[in-house]
């Protein structure tokens, strides 16, 4: 197995250990939502220390349930996901056509180097 198989896999074991290490433990079982966003949790956290507490600004889009949120928020992710799908996708091909390119230089300039030889062969010959 190459070493970037390897970092592959440990890198996949440890996302899986990330999504499944929560769940099996428990972790924020003894909440009402367990699995809040940070959003959320932060607003709690506000209203325990200081209740009269007042928002200086209001959201300019509130979402009418908490589904059309996560599927606005899934939206965004996977927007930014192809964003860097594409970027990443773009930059590769065109490193690998400047390898081609090259490629395809050093090719012609190793037949042209046959062919003058060639053609310093036949004049060499016609010296004779």
């Amino acid at each position: 197995m190459s070493r970037n198989a390897k970092i592959n896999t440990l890198l996949l074991v440890l996302v899986a250990a990330l999504a499944v290490i929560p769940l099996v433990f428990g972790l924020g079982d003894h909440k009402e939502e367990p699995f809040a966003g940070a959003d959320a949790e932060a607003e709690t956290a506000i209203t325990e220390l200081d209740p009269d507490y007042e928002p200086w600004f209001s959201p300019l889009y509130e979402p009418p349930s908490g589904e059309i949120e996560s599927a606005l928020f899934a939206l965004q992710a996977a927007l930014g996901a192809g964003v860097l799908a594409y970027y990443f996708g773009v930059r590769r091909g065109r490193r690998q056509g400047e390898a081609r390119a090259l490629e395809r230089l050093r090719a012609e300039a190793d037949t042209d180097t046959d062919a003058d030889a060639e053609a310093e062969a036949v004049s060499e010959r016609r010296r004779v």
